[in-house]
């Protein structure tokens, strides 16, 4: 018996909900060739499981990774969290389809959350999704899936406008969702608190969703804590309008709000899931926290001359216990500012907080991004975060942001706080249960197809770690600490981390489903 690559001593985890049991693992190019004891098999490659778990690669089904995911540091913090799939295109933003001008708009609209358009795709000019998908094909140590962006779609055909879409925008729009799915796109996505994907109705997204076919339509609702009501009701609308599945984007607040607003979608007969990561701030660009709907962030050129004008002066002063829950992440030009809060920043520049908000936004041309303190941060709130994870329609997320000296810490700990945290320490899920939530459950969900088990003829994304030691490091203090205890990795068969360190091997496939 020769193989590509054996694991052997470990317990395997296979993502169908089984205890873990002994077992050797060996692969044959890319794909798992046999899993049980192989006494006597040989490799080229042997790795040594003895003590750890093996399971399935984990699938982040919420990264805004879609231009970080080529910075070898960002595919090491990954990898280092047993996440061998990025799902991207979150949020209805990101850069295909469209012509030039929109790819321009949704880069600079979402430049503190995506970062700048990668170069690997062609660039300078129209992208569409199957050229997105081909920069990343084999061009990285991940895989990844892309979610068609709805703002851009809309954005593409009806550029900044507010208004509804007419029946012609909608049959244009329609046919980029359907060249985008026949490219290859694992969905579609929205982002309704963002731009230009707050002023689409339910009628026009769910328009959008019916040409799904099964795959999920992925929303940032319009509401979500204590006004989730509101986006859940427009999500039960659209799922019902088109009979498209849906899952919901980190959807966090209350628990004894949300839970039964997902039950009560669940009982209408909705395909519903959702995913949460496990921390209680939040991570955007500056723009949306901070300007009133009457500013038209689309239109990046007259909300400056707003922002610069005296037309605010009545809006700033109503937030004023919003400033002390708003840390710096990202801000080109005023880069002393990251990690500080608008208070202590707008102390250090000698201004009030709503004076240093307008400079910030002002340089920084709205790229300015902000981790945000929620109002539920506390006991209740890690509380409705444990409480959340346990559901079953849940799959985990990061909300991984990339961009900024001073990011959200979950992108580079989420996965492993799952597993360290909310297994090994509060026993939130057993360990056969984080691997469903984490790897088998969102695969299948995703339709990436042959992924997501422990199992012969599936391909050889396989991740193993150490249950005594996996856990996240980085803090808000230090977000780009790396986490602990998943020292080995396997992508499409080839082993990307060794040791804890990348190999150079970059065998991440663009899949498309």
């Amino acid at each position: 018996m020769r193989f590509d690559v054996v694991i052997s001593g470990g317990r395997v985890l296979d993502g169908t909900g089984a205890p873990p049991y002994r077992a050797d693992v060996a692969i044959g190019g890319d794909r798992i060739a046999a899993v049980g004891r192989l006494d006597g098999a040989q490799a080229e490659t042997v790795i040594d499981a003895t003590g750890r778990f093996v399971a399935p690669g984990f699938v982040d089904c919420h990264a805004h990774g879609d231009s970080a995911v080529f910075e070898p540091a960002v595919q090491r913090a990954a990898l280092r969290q047993g996440v061998t799939t990025f799902v991207l295109g979150q949020d209805g933003l990101s850069y295909a389809p469209g012509s030039a001008a929109t790819v321009a708009y949704a880069a600079r609209y979402f430049a503190a959350v995506n970062g700048p358009l990668p170069g690997n795709p062609p660039s300078g000019g129209a992208l569409t999704v199957g050229e997105l998908l081909g920069g990343y094909d084999r061009a990285v140590a991940l895989n990844t899936a892309y979610l068609l962006p709805h703002g851009t779609i809309r954005y593409d055909v009806m550029g900044p406008s507010p208004d509804p879409a007419s029946r012609d925008d909608l049959a244009k729009m329609v046919r980029h969702v359907e060249r985008g799915l026949a490219e290859g796109a694992a969905g579609l996505s929205s982002g309704l608190e963002y731009l230009p994907g707050r002023y689409a109705s339910a009628e026009e997204l769910a328009a959008l969703c019916e040409p799904l076919g099964g795959l999920p339509y992925v929303t940032h609702m319009r509401a979500y804590g204590a006004r989730a009501a509101t986006g859940m009701a427009e999500v039960v609308e659209i799922a019902e309008r088109s009979g498209a599945a849906v899952h919901v984007s980190h959807l966090h607040g209350p628990a004894p709000v949300l839970l039964p607003l997902v039950e009560e979608a669940l009982g209408k007969g909705v395909d519903l899931t959702f995913d949460t990561y496990p921390y209680l701030r939040g991570n955007t660009i500056l723009a949306m926290v901070v300007l009133p709907p009457s500013v038209p962030g689309a239109e990046p050129g007259r909300a400056l001359e707003m922002i610069a004008s005296r037309e605010l002066d009545d809006w700033w002063p109503t937030l004023v216990d919003t400033w002390p829950r708003l840390t710096v992440s990202h801000a080109p030009g005023l880069e002393w500012a990251e990690g500080l809060t608008m208070v202590a920043a707008a102390e250090r520049a000698g201004v009030e907080s709503a004076e240093f908000c307008r400079r910030l936004l002002t340089e920084t041309r709205l790229e300015a991004g902000v981790v945000t303190a929620r109002p539920d941060e506390g006991p209740e709130g890690e509380q409705s975060v444990r409480t959340m994870l346990r559901h079953p329609s849940h799959t985990g997320g990061s909300d991984g942001i990339y961009v900024g000296g001073h990011p959200h810490p979950r992108g580079f700990g989420a996965f492993a706080r799952f597993l360290g945290r909310h297994v090994r320490e509060l026993a939130d899920w057993t360990w056969e249960q984080a691997v469903v939530h984490l790897a088998s459950h969102p695969a299948r969900r995703f339709g990436l197809a042959d992924r997501g088990l422990v199992r012969g003829g599936f391909v050889a994304d396989v991740v193993v770690f150490d249950l005594d030691t996996v856990a996240d490091r980085a803090t808000y203090a230090a977000p780009r600490t790396l986490a602990t205890g998943v020292d080995d990795v396997v992508v499409s068969g080839v082993r990307v981390l060794a040791g804890g360190e990348l190999t150079g091997a970059t065998p991440g496939r663009a899949l498309r489903s």
